[in-house]
């Protein structure tokens, strides 16, 4: 699944291709996304891109008339087409562009979505009771601290929850909470203040050099049919269950918390 280094990738890599430029186009050949794509995305049509942004994993491509709410779902992404390739079997929705170009929304599981927001309408559902973005100045260590008080559940499921901190999917809850030297299933009332410092500088840090490998891994945005290589990283323990921690060599342990695989090491971490 696209995670929030990723979708901010695809952000920087399409934005330039949309941004002023005309929508002369819009061309929904599979409506039956994770919700019905409606008809009132027919605003984008002849209305020039004054923005691509993204909230969480959301991506935001702001008209005039409103903004269209795109989400990449489980297996979705996003490339700009000018080489005349023909549409593939799962491009489910097209925008056609003033510069020629096509941007192209491909989603063969189709989970997820391409919904609309009127300008000058209240917050959509999706983005109206999201928390800060993990980059921000508005999430820090005391702000995950207030979080903690009082709660049971688990760090990461914590960490993982839209409502305290957009964006920290499983993989980079993990490898923060790696950094950071927590463990995962500690139950957040008795992570300690200097601990929530730790852990808000470890994602900051985890995402910001994931968003920077996503240069690389995923910046061909253009004439190419071939899929994004989400997650092509170096990791500390996600995925790494029972081989070496790369800090004290002892097995990188793997166990189910909160429905998700996690990962961490028994030493490094506690």
């Amino acid at each position: 699944m696209p995670e929030l280094p990723e979708v901010e990738t695809t952000r920087r890599g399409i934005a330039p291709h949309l941004v002023g430029h005309r929508v002369t186009r819009l061309d929904v050949h599979e409506p039956r996304l994770r919700w019905p794509v409606p008809d009132s995305v027919r605003a984008l049509e002849n209305a020039t891109v004054a923005s691509v942004t993204r909230r969480a994993k959301y991506l935001l491509i702001a008209v005039p008339a409103g903004t269209a709410i795109v989400h990449l779902g489980m297996s979705g992404s996003l490339r700009i087409a000018t080489d005349g390739s023909p549409r593939r079997k799962h491009d489910h929705v097209e925008m056609t562009l003033s510069s020629g170009g096509l941007l192209r929304f491909h989603d063969p599981r189709r989970f997820g979505c391409l919904l609309w927001q009127a300008a000058g309408d209240p917050a959509h559902p999706l983005l109206a009771r999201l928390g800060p973005e993990p980059l921000s100045d508005d999430f820090d260590g005391e702000t995950l601290f207030a979080a903690t008080r009082g709660r049971n559940v688990a760090i990461k499921v914590l960490i993982m929850n839209a409502a305290v901190v957009v964006g920290v999917g499983n993989i980079y809850a993990s490898e923060a909470l790696f950094a950071a030297g927590v463990r995962p299933a500690r139950a957040a009332r008795r992570v300690t203040r200097a601990e929530c410092r730790r852990i808000a500088d470890a994602i900051k840090v985890v995402l910001a050099r994931s968003i920077d490998m996503g240069g690389t891994t995923l910046r061909d945005f253009v004439d190419s049919d071939g899929e994004p290589g989400y997650f092509a990283q170096s990791l500390a323990v996600y995925g790494r269950g029972g081989e070496p921690c790369h800090a004290c060599a002892r097995p990188i342990v793997q166990r189910v918390l909160g429905q998700r695989s996690t990962f961490w090491c028994p030493t490094c971490q506690r």
